[in-house]
């Protein structure tokens, strides 16, 4: 089995951006996934539109889209890329979790996993901020890589795991 190389040092051992400008853009989409825990009171409250911020899953999915925009000026070494589209998801589930689900694509040089996963934690801060005066105990939890496709060094399917299209 070859050995992986972290590819973001260079000679002197040093932090670097890899240059991908040798590689073809190719079509990319990464989808990550995470969760907030909350109380069953705080999940009615989401559900039935009785949080005093207003509408916490409307005001996350923007934030998620913003954040895949800008994930590029948060982590150092990502690229600047151009998205092709962005879309989140949330599934309640009783009693007391959402889950988000955060779907990334371009048309690039690089993948879009940390666009994705960068996007799911946004949404889930934004809704804790959203909810914290009534439940300052929720957690953010389990945000992950669940598949990406393209690019050089393949696919990638978490096992176990299914893709959502909850709404």
């Amino acid at each position: 089995m070859e050995e992986k190389k972290f590819t973001h040092f260079n000679a002197a051992g040093r932090p670097r951006m890899v240059d991908v400008s040798e590689k073809e853009p190719t079509v990319r989409e990464a989808v990550a996934r995470g969760e907030v825990v909350m109380s069953p009171a705080t999940l009615a409250a989401v559900k039935e539109g009785r949080v005093k911020k207003g509408d916490v899953l409307a005001v996350a999915q923007v934030a998620g889209i913003m954040a895949a925009k800008k994930t590029a000026a948060i982590i150092p070494m990502c690229h600047p890329i151009g998205l092709t589209g962005v879309d989140l998801h949330f599934t309640l589930r009783e009693p007391h979790r959402i889950l988000i689900q955060a779907t990334v694509r371009t048309c690039d040089r690089t993948g879009v996993e940390m666009e994705a996963l960068t996007a799911v934690a946004a949404a889930a801060l934004t809704i804790y901020d959203m909810c914290k005066s009534i439940d300052k105990g929720m957690v953010i939890s389990n945000i992950r890589l669940i598949k990406k496709t393209g690019g050089k060094s393949g696919d990638y399917y978490r096992p176990g795991e299914e893709e959502e299209n909850e709404g």
